[in-house]
């Protein structure tokens, strides 16, 4: 058996994906499965809870200091994982990737100026944007063949000279796609031709399936890291979101400064076990594990499509990375209030509904997979009987 097949209670834990379940989606506590929020049902590597019984042992939970083997990691993670070499002092830790997101948007922008989102995509972007006072710019996302492309021309016929920063998010959740060089450099001129500052997140970059492989952007060549904020993080990957620790990585020294200005302005400081936990996992033990993990979470993804390919009318996202499904119910001619119903009544699964990801979104759910082969193999199941009469 597989380390990622203990079934691990969470109720009660004050977990937000299994204890909210039924408040927000009215999926029933009893007998209902939590595929929405993206976190995993796995503990992380034991590496990292070796960190965090340290610091329990010793028992003094003062200031951090000497943040240099923590900085050392993620300088590591990024050369042997990713191919980038990174200076430590291009460094900044937030509380998590959507407050790195908050961050950038008050320090690089103004109350009213526009920030560019290739839409669907992930939906805490357009919340921050808007509870900043700024206004969100949707570049639809095009499907081809099943999967999510970008149309720069109509990109292009879009801007009106307001917009000031670009988010992009890669790998791309929810569409599990791991663009491509040329897609990236695609990304780069067309925020070079608008004069934008470039945001990447790049959360799930260790989440790829194999067979594929995720290019980092500053990796891409040119000039591109002169306008280039890099959010990267260990938390999706690690499991440990819990911890609120992002990594915000600018090479460049002027975007660099006004970053520090602000962090230093809102006098933000990152937690000590946040610290303990990534230094821990950006290491040799935790890369084994995440490739062990990538390998698991390809077989819940064939074994969740499988049973999704066989409802007519239903089609899931061909999945590169992450461990969260794109799944399009357009073809069964339901309207969402009645898929939905299906999915959440009579199956009694909770999943992100679609539109909360921006438009192109209003046919979708997302449905996590990043829990134990068990409760994939019954979510197939009872998608399976919810949509049978459309055998």
């Amino acid at each position: 058996m597989s380390r990622f097949d203990e079934t691990i209670d969470r109720f009660g834990s004050h977990c937000s994906k299994w204890d909210m379940m039924e408040p927000i989606y009215g999926v029933p506590a009893e007998g209902g499965l939590a595929m929405w929020v993206a976190d995993m049902d796995f503990r992380p590597p034991d590496c990292v809870q070796a960190a965090l019984q340290n610091m329990a042992d010793h028992g003094i939970y003062g200031y951090f200091g000497n943040d240099g083997a923590y900085l050392n990691a993620i300088q590591w993670w990024m050369q042997e994982r990713h191919g980038w070499q990174i200076d430590p002092k291009w460094v900044f830790t937030t509380h998590g990737l959507v407050n790195a997101t908050g961050l950038c948007v008050d320090a690089y922008t103004n109350p009213g100026d526009g920030v560019v989102l290739f839409t669907p995509v992930y939906h805490a972007f357009a919340r921050v944007i808007k509870a900043a006072g700024r206004t969100v710019v949707e570049c639809p996302l095009v499907q081809r063949d099943g999967k999510y492309e970008m149309d720069f021309d109509a990109y292009d016929a879009q801007m009106t000279g307001d917009e000031r920063m670009v988010i992009l998010c890669s790998p791309h959740n929810p569409g599990g796609r791991v663009w491509s060089r040329a897609e990236l450099k695609g990304v780069a001129a067309f925020a070079k031709r608008h004069d934008l500052i470039l945001i990447s997140d790049e959360i799930h970059e260790d989440l790829v399936m194999p067979g594929h492989k995720h290019t980092t952007m500053p990796l891409i060549g040119g000039d591109v890291e002169e306008r280039l904020v890099m959010l990267t993080a260990a938390t999706k990957t690690f499991n440990i979101a819990g911890s609120h620790t992002g990594n915000v990585i600018i090479p460049d020294d002027d975007l660099r400064a006004r970053f520090a200005a602000r962090m230093a302005g809102l006098g933000i400081s990152p937690n000590s076990f946040g610290l303990h936990m990534v230094t821990a996992a950006y290491s040799p033990e935790g890369a084994a594990w995440v490739d062990e993990l990538t390998v698991y979470l390809d077989e819940n993804r064939k074994i969740f499509d499988q049973a999704i390919e066989g409802i007519p009318g239903v089609a899931s996202m061909p999945m590169e990375s992450t461990y969260l499904a794109w799944v399009d119910f357009s073809g069964t001619g339901m309207d969402r209030a009645e898929f939905t119903r299906r999915v959440e009544q009579d199956a009694k699964i909770a999943a992100n509904h679609g539109p909360t990801f921006g438009s192109g979104g209003e046919t979708f759910l997302r449905f996590n997979f990043g829990t134990t082969r068990a409760n994939v193999v019954e979510a197939a199941e009872r998608l399976k009987r919810a949509f049978g009469d459309l055998q």
